[in-house]
């Protein structure tokens, strides 16, 4: 009945919030000094100056705090998506995960923004550069560098999501079953976000360099991407890439393997 397909979509619902919100908050805590490192190592005054190897949990308050609605947006989205769509191949995998990301995003962006100016600069606190942007730019602040990370973001998913079931559904047939075990599926998804995070590096390299910059000039994404070229050409657009991809690696096992045990979990309570 319409009242039973009804009850049975809000606890699909409920599981992707539930079960993203858990993802996100294990992968960004548990991996947050390599994340530090990366942004470092992108920043226009370089590694050693934006701090080196200390305090490497700068911007943590702040990742904390939009980690998991971020995420569970994200996936209650794709996963209703997906459903809307009615077909399970590369292309709907693909769309359901753009539009997942551009509406997480407007979570996302704001303490990702607070996260790396605080990683780039170890010394100061999370409060003193909320007031700082909300003085200078005011609440719009917030969201500088938000068209830079939809940038990044939707070709990640485009390349990350579609391999990361593909992989799942050989997995599976592998193993001689319908679906892949919930460590399989992180394992896949370590797969999947370690090349997914190579082939984006420069576009990672640009939002970061978006977000760290101050004051009232709009840096466009292909102005930003054709000076970081200049600076130091192919080597330097990919700044950070081995960090980056080994955080994406290990981020994609925990990420996915909490994001299917969670499911599964609900899915017997729910």
């Amino acid at each position: 009945s319409r009242s039973t397909m009804s009850s049975r979509n809000d606890s699909i619902s409920l599981r992707s919030l539930l079960a993203g919100a858990s993802a996100g908050l294990a992968v960004d805590l548990t991996l947050y000094p390599l994340d530090t490192i990366k942004t470092r190592a992108q920043s226009s005054q370089g590694f050693a100056a934006a701090g080196g190897l200390r305090n490497l949990y700068s911007g943590l308050g702040s990742v904390a705090l939009g980690s998991a609605p971020g995420a569970a947006i994200f996936f209650c989205t794709y996963q209703t998506m997906n459903k809307l769509i009615g077909r399970h191949d590369a292309y709907s995998h693909a769309f359901a995960a753009g539009v997942g990301e551009i509406l997480a995003c407007t979570v996302r962006v704001p303490t990702e923004l607070v996260k790396q100016r605080a990683q780039a600069d170890s010394s100061r606190r999370i409060s003193s550069i909320f007031r700082e942007i909300l003085r200078s730019d005011g609440f719009r602040g917030f969201f500088r560098g938000y068209r830079s990370t939809i940038a990044r973001e939707i070709p990640f998913s485009l390349i990350e999501f579609p391999l990361w079931e593909a992989l799942k559904k050989v997995a599976a047939r592998t193993q001689g079953k319908s679906e892949c075990s919930p460590l399989m599926g992180a394992a896949c998804g370590s797969m999947a976000g370690g090349v997914a995070a190579a082939l984006t590096t420069p576009l990672d390299v640009v939002k970061t360099r978006i977000m760290l910059s101050t004051g009232k000039e709009k840096r466009r994404v292909m102005e930003t991407l054709n000076q970081v070229y200049r600076e130091g050409g192919i080597s330097r657009l990919f700044s950070g890439i081995l960090p980056r991809s080994l955080w994406m690696s290990l981020g994609g096992f925990i990420f996915f393997g909490a994001y299917e045990v969670t499911s599964n979990l609900t899915q017997k309570i729910i």
